[in-house]
């Protein structure tokens, strides 16, 4: 029995290995390229699971594999895999919850601050103009109100650390119980006034058809307070045009932002990315030195779970269904 990782590129899967070859599967590690999309099923070929990070799974992936019967994703979401296909071909699948909450939240309020203060349009010209501000806006959180779309794991730990900088939270989130917002302080509204009402708003959702282009030209023209745009969930929840619109508009105060509709960014986002009131970081928010242990460790975990036929906290039936059509509301 082989279990495969197609998606390479972690320094170690010492412990996965470890992991599989003590219960009595073959561990096989690919090092084929991350857009080497149509040779990552072949490689695959008898393997009864797989962990994987951003392969696309679908109809014609699970065809080639007959064997497969688990597949986990290292990390949260689940928009890389045909979930109603792998049902169909009698695959379970599972991610890993909850492994990075404080350190998403934490670079997401990273992100915040250095918009705030503008940290960007200084640093390469300390000596010209030491002692300046960097422009007239540096903002004071203190008076603020922060808006949250999506409040589950990290959304709630990020509304938590904020409250002592903040003087209001607000907080959208169809999909989680009245309560929720009680018990973290968050004030909840639809995305319209969530929109218009903000001066810091950090993006927290998944990414599912409903909310890819979430923010768009018009989510923009809703936003009165100008307000700073973090982004650390899916890249696609932003529409890029839209979002290189307001910027150089002044529609929006400045952006942060860890995440790309294409990844590594295209040429397409040099505009974005080499803006002075924009800070880019490369999709490595998800990580610290524990986060990036815990990931590995709880991914192999499950996937030795959904093989035993045993009961995995992180697969996806267990986790709460979602209806739609209500995000943009």
């Amino acid at each position: 029995m082989k279990i495969t990782v197609i998606d390479s590129g972690y320094d170690s899967y010492a412990y996965e290995k470890q992991l599989f070859e003590d219960n009595g599967f073959e561990f096989e590690v690919s090092l084929k390229q991350r857009h080497d999309q149509a040779n990552k099923a072949p490689i695959a070929t008898g393997s009864v699971g797989i962990l994987l990070r951003w392969t696309q799974v679908d109809e014609a992936f699970l065809r080639q594999l007959p064997d497969l019967k688990a597949i986990v994703r290292y990390g949260v979401g689940y928009d890389n895999i045909d979930i109603i296909a792998a049902k169909r071909h009698g695959v379970r699948v599972a991610n890993v919850q909850s492994y990075a909450n404080h350190a998403v939240s934490d670079h997401a309020l990273a992100l915040v601050l250095s918009g705030a203060r503008l940290l960007p349009l200084r640093q390469n010209s300390l000596g010209r103009d030491f002692g300046k501000a960097p422009a007239p806006d540096v903002m004071e959180l203190a008076d603020k109100t922060l808006g949250i779309i999506g409040l589950g794991r990290i959304g709630g730990t990020l509304c938590q650390k904020a409250h002592p900088l903040f003087k209001r939270i607000l907080a959208t989130d169809p999909y989680v119980p009245p309560e929720r917002f009680d018990q973290l302080g968050a004030l909840p509204c639809d995305l319209r006034t969530l929109l218009s009402e903000a001066d810091v708003i950090s993006i927290h959702c998944d990414l599912t058809n409903e909310t890819c282009n979430l923010i768009d030209g018009n989510a923009f023209s809703l936003m009165a307070k100008r307000p700073i745009i973090v982004n650390t969930a899916r890249g696609q929840i932003i529409n890029p045009a839209a979002l290189l619109d307001a910027i150089n508009n002044d529609t929006i105060h400045s952006v942060g932002v860890d995440v790309y509709s294409e990844e590594p960014p295209s040429d397409d986002t040099v505009p974005l990315l080499s803006h002075p009131r924009v800070i880019a970081t490369g999709h490595y928010a998800w990580y610290s030195t524990r986060s990036s242990v815990t990931l590995q460790k709880r991914a192999g975990e499950n996937l030795l779970g959904l093989l035993s036929d045993a009961e995995v906290e992180d697969e996806l039936t267990k986790q709460p269904n979602k209806p739609h059509g209500t995000m943009r509301g």
